[in-house]
C-alpha cells in the first residue's frame, strides 16, 4: 500500500457524533454567506472528504490518546469511499508503517472493523475487505427502512424553522452540484440532508442507532452512485419532496414518501450485483 494512497483529512468520528448529537449542516452561519451556492457545494464537499497521502496521517496518530479508534475511522472511511476495495487484503504491517504507528493499534482497529462487518479476519490469512452480498444489503436496507419511518414520522411533527433553513441550505447544495459530480459527493450530499432529519427527530438512541449503519449505507449509495448517474434527476428532487412534505408537518406522507425513497436505490443495487445464493 503505497505513502501516497488517498485518505480523507476529516475523517467523520462515530462516537463522537454520537457524543455531541449530529452536526450542524452547511448553512450561512459557517461563513458562507456572498457566495455562490455552486461553491458552497465544493467548499462542502471538501470539509467532508478532503484527501491526501496517507502517510500524512503519521505524527496526529503516533501523539493521540485514541490511536486505534483512530485508526479504525481513517480505515472505515477508506472502505466506505473505495480507496480499498471488496475483497482487498489489509496488510497490518503496510498500514502500520503508513500511518506511523505499532501493529497493536492496526490490529485493534481491524477487530473493530470486522465486528462492524466492514471486513473479514480469515484465519492464517489475515484482514480482507468485506465482498458486497445480496444478504448484506437486505439487512441494512431493512434495518435503515425501520429507522427512517421513525425519523421521518418524529421530524415531520418536531419540525423548526431553523432546521428548514438547514435543510434549504443543503438542499441548495445539492441543486447546484456539478455536473460531473463524483459518487462521493453525491453520498455525502445525500447523507447530510438524512443526518438532518435525524437530528430533527429529536431522539438520541435513534440517532445512535442511525451512527451504527450510516458508513454501511454510504458503502452501499457509493456503489449504487457508481453505476448510475443521475443524481441531479432523481437525488435532489426526491429530497426536495421529502424536505417540503416535513415542512407541511405530513408525518403519514412523510414515511409513506421515505419508503419510496429508500426503495429505489436499494432495487438498483440488487440489479447491479449478482446472485450469490445469500437469502434476502
Amino acid at each position: 500500500m503505497p505513502g501516497s494512497m488517498p485518505v480523507p483529512s476529516s475523517t467523520p468520528d462515530v462516537r463522537q457524533r454520537e457524543q455531541r448529537g449530529p452536526p450542524a449542516g452547511p448553512d450561512g452561519a459557517r461563513g458562507s454567506m456572498g457566495r455562490s451556492a455552486r461553491a458552497n457545494c465544493q467548499e462542502f464537499v471538501v470539509n467532508n472528504r478532503r484527501t491526501m497521502g496517507i502517510s500524512d496521517f503519521a505524527p496526529p496518530l503516533a501523539s493521540s490518546p485514541a490511536l486505534s479508534k483512530n485508526v479504525v475511522d481513517i480505515l472505515r472511511e477508506m472502505i466506505t469511499n473505495g480507496t480499498f476495495g471488496a475483497g482487498e487484503h489489509l496488510k497490518e504491517a503496510e498500514i502500520a508503517l503508513s500511518l506511523g504507528v505499532s501493529r497493536g493499534p492496526v490490529r485493534e482497529a481491524l477487530a473493530e472493523l470486522a465486528n462492524e462487518g466492514h471486513i473479514e479476519l480469515r484465519r492464517h490469512r489475515g484482514a480482507f475487505v468485506a465482498e458486497l452480498t445480496r444478504r448484506d444489503v437486505h439487512e441494512v436496507y431493512s434495518l435503515r427502512l425501520a429507522l427512517e419511518r421513525l425519523a421521518m414520522e418524529r421530524a415531520a411533527t418536531h419540525m423548526t424553522p431553523e432546521m428548514l433553513a438547514r435543510f434549504d441550505s443543503t438542499l441548495e447544495l445539492m441543486k447546484h452540484v456539478p455536473g460531473d459530480y463524483t459518487p462521493e459527493q453525491a453520498v455525502e450530499l445525500s447523507l447530510a440532508f438524512h443526518d438532518l432529519v435525524y437530528e430533527a427527530a429529536d431522539h438520541q438512541r435513534l440517532w445512535r442507532a442511525w451512527m451504527s449503519i450510516r458508513s454501511h449505507v454510504a458503502l452501499f449509495l457509493r456503489s449504487r452512485n457508481a453505476h448510475h448517474h443521475d443524481f441531479l434527476d432523481v437525488g435532489y428532487p426526491e429530497h426536495k419532496v421529502l424536505r417540503d412534505v416535513l415542512a407541511a408537518g405530513n408525518a403519514d406522507q412523510a414515511v409513506r414518501l421515505v419508503e419510496e425513497h429508500i426503495q429505489r436505490p436499494y432495487a438498483f443495487l440488487l440489479e447491479d450485483l449478482p446472485e450469490d445464493g445469500s437469502e434476502v
